[in-house]
C-alpha cells in the first residue's frame, strides 16, 4: 500500500512537466496549423481570385439605355438586359425584404458570418437537419456571381469554391461599402426570363420601374434569389406566393411591419398579368432605334470618343446613355396614326388588286421575267430555303465556299445554276460589270469542281422539293392590321411570302425646323414583319421637288406667283441654255393632258402641272441654279452614287422630281421654307454619356442662311396656296402649307407639310416598284400620303399633351416683300409677261458666289 502511494507521489511530481510538454506540442500544431492555413489561403489567393483590381472594376455587361426628348425611357441595345441602379435609388421594400431574408447580420460581419457557419454546421452536422438555412453572406452570393465560372463537380471542388467566395467577400467589403455591394448584387443577379438585375426584373414581372414597386412585389422578387426557375411567378404562381409569404415573415420578424400587416400583404393574389419578356424591338420608333445602333457605332468608332484606354465603346456592354430629339408622345401618336392611316390605304390597295397577282399581271411596264426572278431571290432569301439547301447540300456548300472564300449567297447559287445551263452566262454578266475578274474565276473553277457536279445533278430534284413545301398550305401567324397586329391563318409559305411583300410601306419623319431636332421617325408598318426602314432609303420624289424650281426663280428671278403661263407643252432643245441635251426634252403633266389655259404660278403649283415646271427651268436656262439652292438647303448636290451619277442629276428632268432622295433630306429641306428661309440639320442625338455620366459626345448645330427672308414667304404662300382646297383639313386650326408627290405608275406618294412649329415628311409605296396602284385616283400622292399629315396634324392640335402650338403663324416680313403676290394688283401692274426667253439669268454677283461654292 506504501509502495503505491510512493509510486502516485512521484506520478504527480511528474505530472507538471508532463503538462508543460503536452501545452507546448498543442501550440506547436496550432501555429502549424495557423501558419498552413495562412499558406493556403495565400496559395489559393494566387490562383484564379480576382485581384483588387479587378474587384474594383468588376467586367459587368451593361444595357444601353435610348431617351426620349424629356427622359422618357425608348430602349435598350443590349446583350445582357441589365441597368444599373445606385443604392440611394433602390426601392427600401427591396433593401428591407435582402437584409431580412440573406442577410440579417449583414451590417456585423466583414464579409463571412462566423455566427450562422456555425448555426449551419451544427444543423448539418449534429442535428442532421437538411434544411438548415444558408450561411452565405450578400458578399459570399455577389463574389459567387461575378467570379464562379463553373459548378462544383464534388465536395473537394465545392469547398475550395467556398473557400474562395469568403476571400474574394472580404476583398469585396474591402473595396467597396455595405451599401454598394447590395445595390451591385441586386443589379448582377439573373432574374431569368431575359431579366438581369433588379431593375430588368421590375419591368419584366411587373411592367413598372423598381422604385415603383409594391412591397409584396419587392418581397416576390427578393424570393427568387434562392431559385429564380423555382419561384418564378409566370409559371409557377403558387411557389412564388409561397416563397414571397416567407419573405414577408421575416421582414416582420425584422419589424418592418406588424403581423396584422403581413397578414394583409400575404393574402395578396400574384399579379403577372404585365409579365412581358423585353426584346431590342419593344416599345416606341422601333426603326428610329435600329438605325439609330448602326448610327452609334459609327460615331463612336470615331478616334473623338473612344474609351480612355484607347478601345471603343460597346453600345451593348458599355451601359452608355443617349439622349435623343425623339417626342415620346409626339411619336406615339405618329405611329397611331400612322397604322390608321395605312390600314385604309392598304384595303383600298387589296381591293384594286383582288383577283390579280402583281407578279404575273402584265402591265407592259415591268417585264415578267424580273418579277419572276425577283421572286425566286424572295424565296431563296427565306429562313426555310436556307434550311432546306442546307440540309440537302452542307457539304457541297461547304466546299464551293472553300473555292470563293466567302459564304455562298444567294444571287452566286442563281448565277451558278444560270450558268451551267447556259455556257454564256458568265461572260455576259462580266460584261455588264454584275461580277468582276475573279468571281468568273471563282465561278468558272466552281463548275468544273465534283462538289458543284454532285449539287447540279440533284438539283432538279431539290427544286421540285422546294416547291412541294412552299405550295402546301400551313398553320401559320401573319402580319395584319387587327389587334395586335398579327393574326393566325392557313396559308402557304409562298402565298404569305407575297402577302408580306404586297403590303403598303410608309415613311415618315417630322422635325422642329427652328432647332432641327427630330420629333418622330417612323420607317414602316411594323418593325417584327417589316425590318428595313423607309426613312433614309432613296425613293423617286417626283413633284415634291417642284417648290425648288419655284423658289429659285422667286430667289434668283424675282417671279411672282402671280405670273401666268399657258398650259401647253414647252420643249428644251439641244444647244438650249447651259443644258447640255442630246435631243430635244418636252415632257407631259402626268395624265398627258393639256388645258391650253393660263394659269398663275399659285395655281399651277398647286394643280402640279408639268409644264409650268418646264417653263421656269427653260428661264432658268441651267440647273446649277436650283442644284446650288438646295445644296444648302441639306441636299448634297455634290454627292455621287457608286455607278459615279449624281443622286440629284444635272439634267433638266429634276424640274418634274427625276432625282431619288430620302424622305429625311426633304424634310429637312422643307424645313427651310417653315424657318424663314434658315436650313437647320436635322439632329437626332442630343449627347451620349457613358455609364458613370461622363458626356462623350455633344451634337453641334448647324445653321445655314439659304433664302432672304422676303423671298423665302413668297415660296411659303405657295405652299399654303397648294393644300388651301385639299380635303381633310376641315377644322385644322394650324398655318400651314406642302407640296404632293407622285411618280411614274404610282409607284411612290410623298406629300411634304410645313407649319410654323413642325416639318411632317411623309412617303408611302411597295418594296417592289410593281407593288403600287393600278389607277392614278387611288395611287397619287394626295391619296397615299397627304391624309396622314391632315390626321396626324390634327390629333396634335387636339391633344393636351403634346407640345405643339398651332397658334404660331408663318413670320412674314413686315417692310415689302418687293415681288407682288396679290395677284389682283399683279394684273393691274403687270398686263405682260415679266420674263421673256433670253433673259439674263445670273448676275454677277450670283455668279461670283456661285464659282465660289462649287
Amino acid at each position: 500500500m506504501a509502495q503505491r502511494i510512493k509510486k502516485s507521489q512521484q506520478k504527480e511530481k511528474k505530472s507538471p512537466a508532463q503538462h508543460k510538454k503536452y501545452v507546448y506540442y498543442l501550440w506547436a500544431l496550432f501555429a502549424i496549423g495557423a501558419v498552413g492555413l495562412a499558406v493556403f489561403f495565400f496559395l489559393l489567393s494566387k490562383t484564379d481570385l480576382p485581384s483588387f483590381e479587378d474587384l474594383e472594376n468588376p467586367d459587368f455587361e451593361l444595357a444601353t439605355n435610348v431617351y426620349a426628348d424629356k427622359g422618357e425611357l425608348l430602349g435598350r441595345y443590349y446583350i445582357e438586359n441589365r441597368v444599373p441602379i445606385k443604392f440611394e435609388d433602390l426601392n427600401p421594400h427591396l433593401v428591407q425584404a435582402l437584409l431580412a431574408t440573406e442577410d440579417k447580420r449583414y451590417y456585423k460581419h466583414a464579409g463571412i458570418d462566423f455566427k450562422a457557419l456555425g448555426r449551419v454546421a451544427v444543423k448539418t452536422a449534429v442535428l442532421q437537419q437538411r434544411s438548415s438555412g444558408g450561411g452565405s453572406t450578400i458578399s459570399q452570393q455577389l463574389a459567387k456571381l461575378l467570379y464562379t465560372n463553373r459548378p462544383a463537380r464534388n465536395i473537394l471542388e465545392r469547398s475550395l469554391q467556398k473557400l474562395k467566395e469568403w476571400i474574394t467577400a472580404v476583398k469585396l467589403e474591402r473595396s467597396y461599402t455595405k451599401e454598394e455591394i447590395m445595390a451591385m448584387y441586386l443589379n448582377e443577379f439573373d432574374f431569368i426570363n431575359g431579366a438581369h438585375g433588379i431593375q430588368s426584373a421590375a419591368e419584366t414581372y411587373f411592367g413598372k420601374d423598381q422604385d415603383e414597386l409594391e412591397v409584396q412585389e419587392a418581397a416576390l422578387l427578393v424570393g427568387m434569389l434562392k431559385n429564380p426557375s423555382l419561384y418564378r411567378p409566370d409559371r409557377f404562381p403558387e411557389n412564388a406566393k409561397g416563397r414571397r409569404n416567407t419573405v414577408l415573415f421575416l421582414m416582420e420578424s425584422a419589424n418592418h411591419f406588424n403581423e396584422a400587416a403581413r397578414d394583409s400583404i400575404s393574402d395578396i393574389p400574384v399579379d403577372v398579368s404585365k409579365f412581358k419578356r423585353s426584346t431590342h424591338i419593344d416599345g416606341l420608333a422601333p426603326y428610329f432605334r435600329s438605325e439609330l445602333a448602326k448610327d452609334l457605332r459609327h460615331l463612336l468608332s470615331d478616334e473623338m470618343y473612344l474609351k480612355p484606354d484607347g478601345t471603343k465603346y460597346n453600345i451593348y456592354r458599355d451601359g452608355l446613355k443617349v439622349y435623343t430629339t425623339i417626342d415620346y408622345k409626339m411619336q406615339a401618336l405618329a405611329e397611331e396614326k400612322m397604322v390608321e392611316h395605312m390600314r385604309e390605304t392598304q384595303e383600298k390597295y387589296f381591293k384594286e388588286w383582288k383577283g390579280k397577282d402583281p407578279w404575273t399581271y402584265n402591265d407592259e411596264k415591268i417585264p415578267l421575267t424580273l418579277k419572276a426572278d425577283a421572286l425566286d431571290q424572295s424565296i431563296k432569301s427565306t429562313d426555310r430555303y436556307q434550311g432546306m439547301l442546307k440540309k440537302t447540300f452542307g457539304e457541297q456548300i461547304k466546299g464551293i465556299e472553300d473555292i470563293l472564300s466567302a459564304p455562298l449567297r444567294g444571287v452566286d447559287l442563281a448565277r451558278l445554276i444560270k450558268s451551267a445551263k447556259n455556257k454564256g452566262e458568265i461572260t455576259r454578266l462580266l460584261s455588264i460589270k454584275h461580277i468582276n475578274r475573279k468571281q468568273a474565276e471563282n465561278y468558272t473553277k466552281i463548275l468544273k469542281s465534283d462538289v458543284w457536279a454532285s449539287l447540279y445533278n440533284a438539283w432538279d430534284s431539290f427544286e421540285k422539293e422546294v416547291k412541294e413545301v412552299f405550295d402546301k398550305k400551313i398553320k401559320m401567324t401573319i402580319f395584319s392590321y387587327a389587334k395586335g397586329m398579327e393574326t393566325d391563318t392557313l396559308m402557304s409559305p409562298l402565298d404569305s411570302l407575297k402577302y408580306h411583300r404586297m403590303q403598303l410601306q410608309t415613311g415618315v419623319v417630322a422635325m422642329n425646323p427652328t432647332n432641327g431636332h427630330v420629333k418622330v421617325w417612323i420607317g414602316g408598318v411594323n418593325h417584327k414583319y417589316f425590318k428595313y426602314d423607309h426613312v433614309r432609303t432613296d425613293r423617286q420624289v417626283g413633284s415634291t421637288f417642284k417648290p425648288f424650281i419655284y423658289s429659285s426663280a422667286i430667289f434668283f428671278k424675282g417671279i411672282s406667283p402671280c405670273f401666268k403661263i399657258e398650259d401647253v407643252p414647252y420643249t428644251i432643245t439641244p444647244g438650249e441654255g447651259n443644258f447640255q441635251l442630246a435631243k430635244p426634252w418636252t415632257p407631259k403633266n402626268a395624265r398627258g393632258e393639256y388645258s391650253r389655259e393660263s394659269m398663275t404660278l399659285y395655281e399651277a403649283l398647286r394643280k402640279s402641272m408639268n409644264t409650268a415646271s418646264v417653263y421656269l427651268m427653260k428661264q432658268l436656262g441651267d440647273t446649277r441654279a436650283v442644284r446650288g439652292l438646295i445644296h444648302n438647303m441639306g441636299l448634297d448636290s455634290s454627292s455621287r452614287r457608286s455607278t459615279g451619277d449624281y443622286r440629284i442629276p444635272a439634267q433638266p428632268s429634276i424640274a418634274l422630281g427625276a432625282a431619288d432622295l430620302t424622305v429625311m433630306e426633304m424634310t429637312g429641306a422643307y424645313a427651310t421654307f417653315a424657318n424663314n428661309g434658315v436650313y437647320n440639320k436635322p439632329i437626332y442625338i442630343k449627347r451620349i454619356e457613358d455609364k458613370n455620366g461622363k458626356v462623350i459626345y455633344h451634337a453641334t448645330p448647324e445653321e445655314q442662311i439659304v433664302l432672304d427672308p422676303k423671298r423665302n414667304y413668297v415660296m411659303v404662300d405657295m405652299l399654303k396656296y397648294a393644300t388651301s382646297t385639299a380635303g381633310g383639313f376641315a377644322g385644322v386650326k394650324s398655318d400651314y402649307g406642302g407640296k404632293t408627290g407622285t411618280t411614274n405608275d404610282h409607284t411612290d406618294g410623298w406629300f411634304v407639310g410645313i407649319t410654323p412649329d413642325l416639318v411632317v415628311g411623309t412617303w408611302v409605296g411597295g418594296e417592289d416598284k410593281w407593288i403600287r396602284f393600278r389607277t392614278f385616283a387611288n395611287g397619287q400622292g394626295s391619296r397615299m400620303a397627304r391624309p396622314f399629315f391632315s390626321k396626324f396634324l390634327s390629333a396634335l392640335e387636339k391633344s393636351s399633351e403634346i407640345e405643339y402650338d398651332s397658334s404660331l403663324s408663318f413670320e412674314k416680313p413686315s417692310s415689302d416683300l418687293g415681288i407682288e403676290i396679290d395677284c389682283e394688283q399683279y394684273e393691274i401692274n403687270n398686263p405682260t409677261r415679266i420674263i421673256e426667253d433670253g433673259d439674263d439669268f445670273f448676275d454677277d454677283d450670283f455668279e461670283e458666289d456661285f464659282e465660289d461654292d462649287f
